[in-house]
């Protein structure tokens, strides 16, 4: 933890009406207990867009140590749908990859910082996606074209899910190279309940 700037709640003169949680476009303030709650320090970016809107002026800054930012976007390229996603594109030669599936982000509140930071993206949904043998030939030649380094294969814990597991294998036995795969298996609440080489 470092020391840095972030927003203060003076509990005692907070009212609870909440104008404040809709100017933090990170995400970091809720209204807990009838209050203002800074959720995470780590969602609290130090801009301080929520001073300004609260009535009350409960809220300030402080300088303290607190966790590193990390609310931002982790995203290095675009597009990110696998159908999309050309094999060759610079932002895939030689990276650790992220074969995602759809929901996977969405059930992980920190999938950027936890899994996306310094990897190139892919997402596919491999129950409602149709032409998945290009995904397999994508997977080859991310493979053998762009030289990827190791392939993390991220679903949830549904049994359609692991039709995407089949299609990063598949693709795996068709390229010439070998690389590492990684399965990481998303819980319905959220937590990861499964993470291994396969």
């Amino acid at each position: 933890m470092a020391k840095r700037k972030i927003i203060r709640i003076d509990e005692e003169k907070c009212n609870g009406c909440g104008i404040c949680v809709p100017a933090c476009r990170e995400g970091a303030l809720q209204i807990i207990g009838g209050k203002a709650r800074l959720v995470s320090d780590s969602y609290c970016d130090g801009l301080g867009a929520c001073l300004g809107e609260c009535p009350l002026g409960a809220i300030s800054f402080e300088e303290r140590e607190a966790e590193e930012f990390s609310g931002k976007s982790e995203l290095r390229q675009w597009p990110v749908q696998l159908h999309l996603v050309p094999p060759t594109a610079p932002y895939f030669e030689g990276a650790d990859v992220v074969l995602a599936a759809d929901c996977t982000a969405f059930a992980l509140g920190d999938f950027h910082k936890d899994h996306l930071k310094g990897k190139s993206l892919a997402i596919a949904c491999p129950k409602l996606d149709e032409g998945q043998d290009i995904y397999v030939e994508k997977i080859a030649a991310l493979i053998d074209k762009a030289k990827i380094n190791t392939l993390t294969v991220m679903i949830m814990e549904v049994p359609c899910c692991g039709g995407l597991l089949s299609i990063a294998q598949e693709g795996k036995n068709k390229a010439a190279r070998k690389i590492p795969i990684k399965l990481i298996v998303v819980g319905l609440q959220g937590g990861i309940v499964k993470e291994e080489w396969v």
